[in-house]
């Protein structure tokens, strides 16, 4: 009886120091990865759509190749599209039907606002709300309780690549928010780090690329600045 005590006091000492050592080194590492402090602390396209979001990731990463060679495999993401360049078989296991494409997909290139891509047959249905070929991208969740967006901006002849999640957590109780904290917030770093990857590889291995339109209704530099974006409530 005691042993099993001992092991029992032994295993919840071991996950609570777990705990809070990811809570005060590791998390904002987590949900910043890739990012410089500027950038995780700047605004974005489509912060205004979630204003108060329970919880916000900024992750970023260096592409040697221009916005319009990097816009391509953006917009062609999603499930039956171009996949998420991540792990198939964990997005199969929630059954997205997730394929990486290896190459440039003409068919979902021709993304428009209100265009509506849902994320699985259970899913969230993610709403096309901003689209500024070739710097900026965001995702609205019909359901009001995700946004998900993509800043392009060219840095010293590379192109920087933000993504940014902001989601709300609407009823949910304490055990549930400390399952998101300490699972899902490692398991998100996991999937987007090796998405993010994924986009720079395909990029950085295909020859240059026609120049795609660029949207000339937003000043680039108000872009980089987070301000100025003629964004709508995600009930509109």
């Amino acid at each position: 009886m005691r042993t099993s005590r001992a092991i029992l006091v032994g295993l919840a000492s071991a996950v609570g120091g777990l705990a809070v050592g990811y809570r005060l080194f590791a998390r904002n590492r987590c949900l910043t990865w890739g990012a410089t402090a500027e950038e995780a602390g700047k605004g974005m396209p489509g912060d205004g759509l979630l204003a108060q979001p329970d919880l916000v990731t900024t992750r970023a990463i260096t592409i040697s190749a221009t916005p319009e060679q990097v816009w391509p495999w953006l917009v062609q993401m999603g499930p039956g599209r171009g996949g998420a360049y991540t792990y198939d078989w964990i997005e199969n296991l929630l059954g997205l039907d997730m394929h990486s494409a290896s190459e440039i997909l003409p068919e979902f290139q021709n993304l428009a606002i209100d265009d509506i891509l849902p994320m699985g047959k259970t899913g969230p249905r993610m709403r096309v709300a901003i689209l500024s070929r070739p710097y900026a991208f965001a995702l609205a969740s019909t359901d009001h309780h995700w946004v998900w967006a993509f800043e392009l901006y060219e840095a010293d002849g590379d192109t920087r690549l933000l993504s940014r999640n902001r989601i709300e957590l609407p009823n949910h109780g304490v055990l549930q928010r400390l399952f998101y904290m300490f699972v899902m917030e490692p398991g998100s770093l996991i999937m987007e780090r090796k998405m993010l990857l994924g986009i720079k590889e395909r990029a950085e291995r295909m020859r240059p690329l026609p120049a795609a339109p660029v949207d000339e209704g937003i000043d680039h530099a108000d872009l980089h600045a987070g301000r100025n974006w003629p964004t709508r409530t995600l009930g509109v």
